[in-house]
């Protein structure tokens, strides 16, 4: 997990590189922040109109679970990359990929454990309800 964290900042990278040669000989005097300002801004308008249905798909269904594993997992890659990258900067720790995974890792984990028990409830709850309602009924 951590070569492959790696490698793709390698290449997120060099997509910016070629990005900015090629923005900066199409337009004369263009900065780096207009050019962050641009592609982020795309970047994020790209991301809402993809995952707007994929959302509103998996609302529909009912699978709140699946919405909040992905924000959260999303929030966490997030602040798992600010920590790492905070303590290269401040000195008061090294800057690991393999870090990064393995917050990634125990949080999907965890995660999958409270699923499981959510389930197990429900499966429970199902199974006393139909059997307090088959002891109900006339046979």
């Amino acid at each position: 997990m951590a070569h492959l964290l790696k490698q793709l900042t390698l290449l997120i990278a060099r997509i910016h590189d070629h990005i900015s040669a090629l923005m900066y000989s199409l337009i004369p005097g263009i900065d780096d922040k207009f050019l962050h300002f641009m592609i982020i801004g795309l970047m994020g308008l790209l991301a809402v109109l993809v995952t707007y249905p994929i959302f509103k798909a998996l609302a529909n269904r009912k699978l709140y679970f699946a919405i909040t594993f992905i924000y959260v997992f999303s929030l966490l890659t997030g602040l798992t990359l600010a920590i790492e990258i905070g303590q290269k900067i401040t000195g008061t720790g090294n800057m690991e990929f393999a870090d990064i995974a393995a917050g990634l890792l125990g949080f999907l984990l965890m995660f999958a454990v409270l699923v499981l028990i959510v389930y197990l409830v429900r499966y429970i709850r199902t199974r006393v309800s139909s059997k307090e309602e088959d002891e109900k009924s006339p046979e």
